[in-house]
């Protein structure tokens, strides 16, 4: 018998089956086979047609049953995992009323800083642990304001997985997590927040109903049978955003130990305790997968990296190396501290934890006689590594402690100068392993069936090796703090 995980992403959408007694991988699918289109009506815009990710995942799902020979009848349980902070607004019918407005989509920047405003700082801090900022109860309030027929027919929004849920089963609901990533959850009180539903006037009654995060969430209809391919009856048990079940991939689900991601953009999640926030509008802060599971009210605290990985592509591009392989060979053949140069890997957009500030990014020190291309290549990878540093200490003013660090084997932690580089200037071990958030989501279900309490069993499968501090790291500290300075230059010029 096997669960089945989906993974919807802004690109793609990945699905997984795992053995359900072993936890084992059997293998995951991609669809489509190119990105997914996100449509930019205006700058500043980011649009999906929830009818994509629906035609996508139930093709996805035909295909792993075939590639792997799995049928209906052998998939006993579904979890989902999602791409954060979007909106779904649906009529009576469960029909779009418009394109779903994604995580990137920054159109309601102004009416979540007007919130923060009028709300106050010590209300936002205390209560929902953000600034309503750019999250899905502040887009819900732009199609408010600027699409007011549409507004008027909504009977419920949803997040993207809460959409996903709904086409396989005819249930609306969501998650504490879901609710609390819309800003919509205050932790002071443990329930929506009627002051920020107040302040944006949105009826309580568009908000779904609310199921645990590991739970029989919901079974498959008889119309979501028919389109997936799954057996009427198949129950959904795990729901949760990209970034927490990516952590949950990682079996990171308790204070003091953090997830971390380098991709396109760069993730630290890191599970803790501590409500008191100081750096709200440089992290996130939201309820974790098992949060209150047990009194647990544990919080997943997130900073973001925009400009990571896209940094290290857009070098390839442009140097015209045909694989990053041979880009980490070339930086390999130089130094510690790229013999002076420096690169800032934030050209992709606004960075929350500058506070927003859209700095570029900027190559500094630049000597036609000495800088070579392998020196290109490391300056960028340790640019890179220098702003998860930087990430790391304001994690560390929020009193969030770091006592494990797990990341998966993919994009940078693929490159030994780039994690070694973060293992060295935090004097912390990194272990790598190989998993995936569909195959995450798909282990999920064996929490809520009751089989596992975390997912452990499964992950030292996982494991496949450890970044160990050198035990003299003075020359990383030395490039860091040149980074450092030269960094804060740029901001307070």
């Amino acid at each position: 018998m096997y669960y089945l995980g989906i993974d919807l992403g802004s690109s793609s959408i990945k699905i997984a089956v795992v053995e359900s007694e072993t936890g084992k991988a059997i293998g995951w699918v991609r669809e489509p086979q190119e990105e997914m289109a996100i449509t930019s009506l205006q700058p500043g815009w980011a649009e999906q047609n929830p009818e994509d990710w629906w035609r996508w995942i139930c093709a996805g799902i035909q295909k792993i049953k075939k590639k792997f020979n799995i049928s209906a009848q052998e998939i006993i349980g579904v979890g989902i995992s999602y791409q954060m902070h979007g909106l779904v607004v649906v009529d009576q019918r469960g029909m779009p009323l418009r394109e779903a407005i994604i995580w990137c989509d920054s159109r309601a920047v102004a009416i979540g800083n007007q919130a923060y405003d009028t709300l106050g700082s010590d209300f936002c801090n205390s209560h929902l642990l953000n600034s309503p900022g750019n999250f899905t109860a502040s887009k819900l309030r732009w199609v408010q304001e600027n699409e007011p027929d549409r507004y008027s027919k909504i009977h419920k929004f949803l997040l993207p997985g809460d959409y996903v849920a709904y086409r396989l089963s005819g249930l609306m609901n969501t998650t504490i997590s879901g609710l609390s990533e819309g800003i919509f959850w205050d932790f002071s009180s443990d329930t929506l927040s009627a002051e920020l539903l107040n302040h944006f006037q949105i009826d309580k009654a568009l908000v779904p109903d609310i199921v645990a995060t590991f739970s029989e969430q919901a079974r498959v209809s008889p119309q979501g049978a028919k389109e997936s391919g799954l057996l009427e009856g198949t129950p959904i048990l795990y729901r949760a955003g990209d970034q927490p079940n990516n952590a949950v991939s990682l079996n990171v689900m308790r204070p003091g130990e953090i997830a971390a991601t380098a991709g396109t953009s760069g993730v630290i999640y890191a599970v803790t305790e501590n409500h008191a926030v100081k750096e709200y509008d440089r992290v996130n802060n939201f309820a974790h997968v098992n949060y209150n599971l047990g009194e647990r009210q544990w919080i997943g605290t997130l900073l973001c990296i925009n400009g990571a990985g896209i940094q290290y592509r857009w070098l390839r591009e442009n140097l015209l190396v045909d694989t990053y392989d041979v880009m980490n060979h070339l930086a390999a053949t130089v130094g510690i501290g790229s013999d002076g140069l420096t690169l800032l890997p934030f050209g992709n957009g606004a960075e929350r934890m500058l506070r927003n500030k859209d700095l570029g990014s900027h190559i500094l020190h630049l000597n036609f006689n000495r800088h070579t291309k392998a020196h290109l290549c490391r300056a960028a990878l340790e640019g890179i590594a220098f702003s998860f540093a930087y990430g790391f200490e304001i994690m560390q003013s929020e009193k969030s402690t770091n006592q494990v660090i797990r990341a998966g084997n993919d994009n940078l932690f693929r490159s030994e100068i780039f994690s070694n580089t973060i293992a060295n200037l935090l004097e912390k071990e990194i272990k790598i392993y190989n998993t995936t958030g569909a195959v995450g989501a798909a282990r999920a279900c064996a929490i809520t069936k009751g089989q596992f309490d975390d997912l452990s069993p499964f992950t030292g499968h996982d494991y496949i090796k450890t970044y160990t501090p050198s035990g003299d790291n003075t020359a990383y500290l030395s490039a860091y703090h040149n980074w450092k300075k030269e960094l804060e230059q740029i901001i307070n010029h």
